[in-house]
C-alpha cells in the first residue's frame, strides 16, 4: 500500500514522557500499512536511543535516524521530511500525543478538500492553544477568512509534493521561532489550507517539570531576531495594506503586547522585563506602522502605544490594575430540557473583586497616542469598552478534565447596562441562556463548565460558578445521547461539572422501593429518577439468578420529573429462582436496582435486596479502588511488553 501518512518526530532527552507519544502513534486507526513514523534523534544523552531501536526492531512502520546534536527541532524535521514516503508529512513532538483517529481524520479530510496544509483541532494540557479557529471546520481557510495566524505551531499535517515544490524547510541551528517562518510561509504559499476543528487531533502537553523547549527563558536579542525573520516572509509574500498589517498583528499581539500584560508581566524578574521591553520597542519602531497597533483591543493598544513611546514605567503600571480584573459567571438555572442541560448564566468582569463599573456618558475618542497618566488610560480604556458593549459576545465550552478536549456548545445571550450608584456609571453584564447537548460529547470522563467572554479589550475565561444556593438544587441524572450524565457541583467552589460515562453512585437508583414496580400481564414498570428525551431512550435490564442471566430488552420514557422503565419479563425463564435486577448503561455496563423479583406459579412478586452494611460498603469500596490501581498497573505492564515485542 502507498504509504499516506509520513510522521516525523524530533526527540531530544524526553524520558518517561516520549511514551504517551509512542503509544498514540501506534495506536492510530489508520491502516499500519499506510503510515510510517519516523524519529530523528537529535543527539539524546538519556535512554531514548536504545529505546527507539528497540520499538524499531519490532515495528515496521517505525523508523529511527540518529544524528549529532543540532541545537533545536529544524534540523531533525528537516531529516524526517526527507526520509518520508507518505503524501502528507505530520509534526509531533515528542512529549505531545495525537486522537486516535487524527491520522485518518486529517488524511481523509485533505483529500477531500485538495489541502496543501491540514490544520487540525488542538488542545492544550497545561498550554494554551487557538479556541476560535476551531469553533468549527474551514474546509477552505485563508489568512484572510479564518484566523489561521493564531496557529503557528508545526503540529500539521503538509503535502509532501507541495513542500518539495516550493523548497520549504525549517530553518536550522540553535534559535527560536523556527516553526513561525516554516508555518506562515506555508500558509501564504498554499493552494488550500483546510481546518478540521470538530474532533481533537493534537494533545499539546506541558511536562509535570515544565521542561518542554517552550516554556524556557529565553534570551531577547536572539529571540526578536528570529521573529524578524517571520515578519521577514510576511513581507515578501504580501503588500502593503491591510493583510500585511493584519498579520503583523499576530506578533505584536502575542509576542509583545501580551508579555506585557497583568500577571504574565509582574511574574518576571524586574530586570528581565526590561531586557524584554527593549527589544520590544526596537521591533515595533524599526517595522510596525500605525495600522498593525490600530486593530487591536482597547487594552491592547495601551501597552502597544506606550511600548512604542518606551514607557516601560507605565506599562507596569498598567499591569498591575489589569491584575486586578476578573470574569465571574454565575449559574442562576440549571435544569434539563429535552435531553439537554439548560443553563442560565450571568457574567460580567470584577475589578479588585467587586463588580466592574463604568461612566456610561463618556464619548469614546481614537488613541492617538500614548495615554498621558494611568487614570487617562484606564478611563478610556472604560469608555471604548462601554461604547462596544454591543460587539461583546459570551461562550459556554465544555472541557474533558483529563484530556482538556474542549467544545463549544450552542448559546443565547443579551446585554444589559445596569445602573451602580448615583453618579452615573454602570455594569456590563451579559446574560446568556445555553444547552449542553452530552451527544456532542466525544468521551467518558468528568467535564468541567467554562464561560467566555469577549468584552472591551478583554477575552477572559473562568469556570461556571458558584451558583447562588436558590440555583443549586442538581439536575437528576440523565440517559441522552447513548451517554450517562451525571451533573454535580464540584466541591468546594460548586463549579457546574459533569460526569459522563463513569458515575455509578449518586444517581438516586437506591430510592427505588418494591411497592413503586408493578408487573402485570409480564410487563414491568418502574418509575426511575432519570431523564429521558422526549422520545424515550431504548436500554436493557439484566436479571441475575445465582446459576445464569437473562438480558431482557426495555424502554425508559418520560414521566415526570423522572422516566418509566418498562420491559416485557420472560415469565417462562424464570420460574423457581429469585432475580437480582440491573439497568443496562452506556459503557457497557449494569447499574443494580434495589429490587429482586421472585416468579412461581402465583406471579411475580417484586422484592427489596438487602442494603450492605456500612462496613460491606466500605470493603466494596476499598476493593474497587485496588482493583482499579491494580488494573492500570496491569495494562501498563501489558503495553510495555507488547513494545518490547
Amino acid at each position: 500500500m502507498p504509504v499516506k501518512v509520513s510522521v516525523v518526530i524530533p526527540v531530544y532527552n524526553p524520558g518517561v514522557y516520549i511514551e504517551d507519544c509512542v503509544t498514540s502513534l501506534l495506536g492510530q486507526s489508520l491502516p499500519p500499512d499506510e503510515y510510517e513514523v519516523i524519529f530523528v534523534d537529535d543527539g539524546s544523552t538519556d535512554g531514548t536511543p536504545a529505546r527507539l531501536d528497540a520499538l524499531a526492531a519490532t515495528e515496521p512502520r517505525v523508523t529511527v535516524v540518529h544524528q549529532e546534536n543540532s541545537g533545536w527541532s529544524g534540523k531533525p524535521r528537516n531529516v524526517g521530511i526527507e526520509a518520508a514516503r507518505g503524501e502528507y508529512v505530520m509534526f509531533v513532538d515528542n512529549d505531545d500525543y495525537l486522537g486516535d483517529e487524527a491520522l485518518q481524520r486529517m488524511y481523509d479530510y485533505g483529500m477531500a478538500h485538495g489541502a496543501d496544509v491540514v490544520v487540525g483541532k488542538m488542545a492544550g494540557k497545561g498550554r494554551g492553544v487557538p479556541v476560535e479557529l476551531f469553533r468549527r471546520n474551514h474546509p477552505r481557510a485563508t489568512v484572510e477568512n479564518a484566523p489561521l495566524i493564531d496557529s503557528l505551531t508545526p503540529h500539521k499535517m503538509f503535502r509532501r509534493a507541495f513542500l518539495d515544490d516550493i523548497g520549504l524547510r525549517f530553518p536550522e541551528g540553535r534559535r527560536r521561532l523556527e516553526d513561525h517562518v516554516f508555518v506562515t510561509e506555508a500558509y501564504l504559499r498554499a493552494a488550500n489550507v483546510s481546518v478540521l476543528g470538530d474532533y481533537v487531533c493534537y494533545y499539546h502537553v506541558r511536562r509535570d517539570d515544565a521542561s518542554n523547549a517552550g516554556f524556557q527563558r529565553f534570551d531577547p536579542g536572539g529571540y526578536f531576531k528570529n521573529l524578524r525573520e517571520a515578519l521577514d516572509v510576511v513581507e515578501r509574500y504580501t503588500e502593503p495594506g491591510p493583510l500585511r498589517d493584519r498579520l503583523f498583528r499576530r506578533w505584536l499581539r502575542v509576542e509583545m503586547v501580551e508579555r506585557m500584560r497583568a500577571r504574565r508581566l509582574l511574574a518576571l524578574p524586574a530586570d528581565y522585563r526590561r531586557e524584554l521591553f527593549e527589544e520590544m520597542h526596537q521591533v515595533v519602531v524599526e517595522r510596525f506602522g500605525p495600522g498593525v497597533a490600530a486593530g487591536l483591543q482597547p487594552t491592547q493598544q495601551v501597552v502597544a502605544a506606550l511600548i512604542t513611546a518606551d514607557r516601560y514605567d507605565d506599562v507596569e503600571a498598567f499591569a498591575e490594575w489589569e491584575a486586578g480584573i476578573a470574569l465571574t459567571a454565575v449559574p442562576e438555572h440549571v435544569a434539563w430540557e429535552d435531553g439537554v442541560l439548560r443553563v442560565v448564566i450571568t457574567a460580567e468582569y470584577t475589578s479588585a473583586g467587586e463588580p466592574m463599573t463604568f461612566a456610561a456618558d463618556t464619548a469614546r475618542t481614537s488613541l492617538d497616542g500614548p495615554p498621558e497618566d494611568l487614570a487617562a488610560a484606564v478611563a478610556w480604556v472604560g469608555a471604548d469598552t462601554v461604547s462596544r458593549f454591543g460587539q461583546a459576545t459570551a461562550d459556554l465550552l465544555v472541557r474533558e478534565r483529563a484530556s482538556a478536549a474542549q467544545y463549544f456548545q450552542p448559546v443565547e445571550f443579551t446585554r444589559e447596562e445596569v445602573p451602580a450608584g448615583d453618579e452615573g456609571r454602570v455594569r456590563l453584564v451579559l446574560r446568556a441562556t445555553a444547552g449542553i447537548d452530552p451527544g456532542t460529547l466525544t468521551r467518558a470522563g468528568l467535564w468541567d463548565t467554562f464561560v467566555r467572554v469577549k468584552l472591551g479589550g478583554w477575552t477572559k475565561e473562568c469556570r461556571l460558578g458558584p451558583a447562588p444556593l436558590a440555583a443549586r438544587p442538581t439536575p437528576s441524572p440523565a440517559l441522552v445521547g447513548g451517554h450517562l450524565v451525571l451533573p454535580y457541583w464540584t466541591s468546594p467552589h460548586a463549579h457546574l461539572a459533569l460526569d459522563l460515562d463513569r458515575a455509578t453512585h449518586r444517581l438516586g437508583l437506591g430510592t427505588l422501593a418494591p411497592g413503586d414496580v408493578t408487573v402485570s400481564g409480564g410487563r414491568l414498570r418502574a418509575p426511575l429518577p432519570l431523564h429521558v428525551p422526549r422520545d424515550g431512550t431504548e436500554v436493557s435490564l439484566r436479571l441475575t439468578s445465582p446459576h445464569t442471566a437473562h438480558d431482557v430488552p426495555a424502554t425508559l420514557s418520560p414521566q415526570g420529573s423522572g422516566a418509566l422503565l418498562e420491559a416485557v419479563l420472560p415469565l417462562g425463564d424464570l420460574r423457581g429462582s429469585t432475580w437480582r435486577v440491573s439497568l443496562g448503561a452506556p459503557g457497557p455496563r449494569f447499574l443494580p436496582l434495589p429490587l429482586a423479583l421472585r416468579a412461581g406459579t402465583g406471579g411475580v412478586h417484586v422484592v427489596r435486596t438487602a442494603r450492605p452494611s456500612a462496613l460491606r460498603r466500605l470493603v466494596r469500596r476499598a476493593r474497587r479502588k485496588l482493583g482499579t490501581a491494580l488494573g492500570r498497573t496491569a495494562a501498563r505492564l501489558r503495553a510495555r511488553a507488547a513494545r518490547r515485542r
